[in-house]
């Protein structure tokens, strides 16, 4: 598997991707540009966390267009491998790949601290061989209240398409571990084909000994 990182305007956890995906866990890395029109023969692409373009307009909205995002979108209809995280999330949104939109935070403040996490898909790729309980995870957004129609979440839920939801420290998913008001919960959601996953946690920035934390390798390690 070759794994590729994109690196956008604003950009700032695209190393930490690098990082997690080449010394952590020992795999074939690309970094490539936004401005990019070749994948490099990538299999499965990261759009990582960050501010691409300031957030202007709306968080992702500009980096959507950037060049490389049509070979990303092509990619990703043929049945290629992509993840965004994030920032990489909200362009995924913004591009059509996944379904709904995130949203400012419901107390309207930036966030950064651990959070839990839970499996919910059990045929994802990510998920789907993951022990069920909660992973600790850390957050870092001003824009990660996911939103979608009733119709829309009546879809994701009859596709097993919710990938994690948040949750207390024993797994209990309720109001009061919903750090951003996220409908239903949801951290993360995949596609229909299930072969294209939005996360708003950030595993790789829990990834190493070093971080006294594994949890995001573990999911990270189900990508491999």
């Amino acid at each position: 598997m070759k794994f590729g990182v994109v690196t956008f305007p604003g950009s700032n956890c695209d190393h930490d991707l690098i990082y997690a995906m080449r010394e952590n866990l020992g795999q074939e890395v690309v970094h490539l540009w936004h401005k990019d029109h070749d994948l490099q023969g990538c299999d499965f692409i990261f759009l990582p966390g960050g501010f691409s373009y300031g957030d202007y307009l709306r968080s992702g909205a500009i980096a959507r267009f950037s060049p490389i995002m049509d070979e990303v979108i092509a990619h990703a209809n043929k049945g290629g491998y992509v993840m965004g995280i994030c920032n990489g999330f909200q362009m995924l949104t913004e591009a059509g790949l996944l379904d709904g939109a995130l949203l400012h935070n419901a107390s309207t403040r930036f966030i950064c601290k651990n959070v839990h996490i839970v499996p919910a898909s059990r045929s994802a790729l990510i998920t789907q061989n993951l022990e069920h309980k909660a992973y600790k995870v850390p957050i870092a957004h001003g824009e990660g209240n996911y939103f979608c129609t009733p119709d829309v979440l009546k879809k994701l839920q009859d596709n097993d398409q919710v990938i994690f939801r948040y949750c207390d420290e024993n797994g209990r998913i309720t109001d009061a571990a919903n750090p951003n008001g996220s409908l239903d919960n949801i951290a993360g959601v995949c596609n229909v084909g299930k072969n294209v996953f939005g996360l708003m946690p950030h595993p790789e920035r829990a990834a190493d000994e070093m971080l006294a934390n594994m949890d995001g390798r573990k999911l990270l390690a189900q990508l491999v």
